[in-house]
């Protein structure tokens, strides 16, 4: 794949399938209330289902692959704010 992250496709996608469940029983809910059609409802929400697994996939490993905000970053970015700087070597003066 052309984006490096720590997680794997596997974890991104059963997270992405597990949401779209989630979601889905509310669209369906939500559009059989507004259209009062069962099979209205099962359509929007079918549909509704398969893009947007694909999209929160590809959402999902774009920010996998964000370093901003982890807490690998963070701890990484206190080392080095709590290391002190090098010390610089003094120029030797001509008399």
């Amino acid at each position: 794949m052309f984006i490096r992250a720590p997680e794997a496709h596997s974890r991104s996608l059963i997270k992405a399938v597990s949401w779209r469940l989630v979601g889905s029983i509310d669209t369906f809910v939500i559009s059989y209330l507004v259209t009062g059609k069962l099979v209205f409802a099962a359509s929007i929400a079918s549909v509704e289902t398969v893009t947007k697994v694909i999209l929160f996939y590809g959402h999902e490993r774009v920010w996998a692959a964000v370093p901003w905000g982890r807490a690998d970053q963070v701890a990484a970015a206190e080392t080095v704010a709590d290391t002190p700087p090098a010390a610089e070597p003094v120029a030797a003066t001509a008399a």
